[in-house]
């Protein structure tokens, strides 16, 4: 493993330690870190997977390899004897939006269904045409969609009527690896919102979503604050976790904010992992919430107001994986942007923020014979650019005290050239948060919060702000019409 400039030796490390644990769309990933937030050297590990996926939306994983993978990550970073019994927590977040139907007995009836399964969009037409869904969002602070529960519920029940009778639970990924692992699915707050039916005011589920799905609030585990860790409950597997308290599982997004060093309502994220977001973290909830965003309560005082974008990572691998691109896309990304690049609305698994159309697909306007490989990815990473742009316009009005834009991600540390295109397209400048494994460090900073308040943490580290250039600003604001223009002639719902 190569040492970052922020790792320091288990010797050095300042007690107490947390091991956090990071579930993503593309591995199992977890490490040791000390009380200042620092990775410790040598105790990380990563295991590969992937989403199973089709093309009439599937979207799915096995819960039981990634807890297979879980327990395989925790057996790596945990064999180092000279731990003895110093890990004082262990913290899980996951993806978010997942759904596990779960018999009376513990056992998964389904596979995981991921954040970016589509094959509810039938049932959130029929939802939206039940429901006041401007109302549900107020409530909830998400639309009707096929990445929440309600739709999904909808749907199993027509294609899949025995599952639903069977269910006795309705757990998400993190639920079901600690129900296998501790015994008990620790929910964490922001894992209940992203259901979709977790009131951002109250934090109550909603009475009215789960009528229109025929669920019960007793199937959904109850959420929990960070601050309201399980005692000790680590298998004998696991002796260096003997004196550790597990905490609720947390989501992703949540998480990344935090690792990023979005704190407060200053600090705009833009998250660059396989799939992206903006988000800004608000005390309390957005008030009005825009229609296009969504607001998530996190913890009992804050929430986290911003748009998801299904395909970023998703977007740059297909290119890499499906095109013969050259080994020069620094230069492709940083070059002048030019009006023979395609006009891409890259949406291969489906559209969140902020227009919401769950089938939408990608589209590839303006390619030509002319059109080589390496254009042709310019024009994807310009399509990627213009959707965090149209998130970035709606969320302005509700937070206009934003002063910096944090870029985190494998696809930012891969291709940091990308942000000067986003610096472009947005109009504003980005820095990079270099620190890998963002999400990682933010799920152990929240449970260093409640272990240890009073130890400073370490800064985050970073590389180039990019600026941007003034003499584009007026391509891209045309760029961008034509791309809404296109959006509104094909895809909108």
């Amino acid at each position: 493993m190569t040492r970052t400039d922020d790792d320091v030796t288990l010797d050095a490390a300042q007690d107490p330690l947390v091991l956090a644990l990071d579930i993503g769309s593309t591995a199992t990933r977890g490490g040791v870190h000390d009380a200042t937030g620092r990775r410790v050297h040598r105790l990380q590990h990563k295991v590969p997977h992937a989403f199973t996926v089709a093309p009439d939306g599937t979207s799915i994983i096995d819960p039981e390899q990634v807890t297979v993978e879980v327990g395989q990550v925790l057996d790596a970073v945990t064999g180092d004897p000279r731990l003895g019994t110093r890990i004082a927590g262990v913290a899980m977040d996951t993806f978010a939006a997942s759904l596990i139907a779960i018999d009376a007995a513990g056992r998964a009836l389904t596979p995981c269904l991921t954040y970016a399964d589509s094959r509810s969009a039938a049932a959130v037409t029929a939802l939206r045409e039940e429901l006041d869904e401007h109302a549900v969002q107020q409530r909830t602070g998400t639309r009707v969609h096929t990445s929440y529960h309600a739709p999904r519920l909808r749907w199993l029940t027509t294609v899949q009527p025995g599952v639903v009778t069977g269910a006795a639970f309705w757990w998400s990924l993190g639920e079901y690896v600690w129900a296998r692992l501790i015994g008990q699915p620790l929910a964490g707050t922001s894992t209940v919102a992203w259901t979709g039916l977790l009131d951002r005011r109250t934090g109550e589920l909603d009475a009215e979503l789960l009528a229109a799905v025929g669920a019960e609030p007793g199937q959904f585990c109850p959420p929990r604050d960070m601050t309201q860790p399980a005692p000790a409950a680590a298998p004998a597997r696991w002796p260096a976790l003997a004196r550790a308290v597990w905490f609720p599982v947390i989501t992703d997004g949540y998480a990344s904010n935090i690792g990023s060093g979005a704190l407060d309502a200053t600090v705009l994220t833009a998250a660059t992992a396989t799939s992206g977001a903006l988000r800004v973290l608000l005390d309390g909830p957005a008030d009005p919430l825009p229609f296009g965003l969504w607001n998530y309560r996190v913890d009992a005082g804050r929430t986290l107001l911003g748009g998801a974008i299904n395909d970023v990572g998703r977007a740059v691998s297909w290119a890499q994986s499906t095109l013969r691109l050259s080994p020069a896309l620094a230069a492709v990304l940083t070059a002048a942007p030019s009006d023979a690049t395609p006009l891409v609305l890259p949406y291969l698994t489906g559209e969140r923020a902020p227009g919401w159309v769950g089938g939408a697909r990608a589209v590839f306007g303006g390619v030509s014979a002319a059109t080589d490989a390496d254009t042709l990815f310019r024009g994807i990473v310009e399509g990627v650019a213009m959707t965090y742009a149209r998130v970035a316009d709606e969320l302005h009005p509700a937070a206009p005290q934003v002063l910096e834009v944090a870029a985190a991600g494998r696809v930012s540390n891969d291709q940091p050239e990308w942000l000067q295109v986003l610096a472009d397209v947005l109009g504003r400048p980005v820095t990079h948060v270099t620190r890998r494994r963002a999400t990682q460090r933010g799920t152990a900073l929240l449970a260093l919060d409640v272990l240890a308040p009073d130890v400073p943490r370490a800064p985050r580290t970073t590389g180039a702000t990019y600026e941007p250039r003034p003499a584009y600003v007026e391509y891209y604001a045309q760029r961008r019409a034509r791309f809404a223009a296109v959006y509104d002639a094909l895809l909108r719902g």
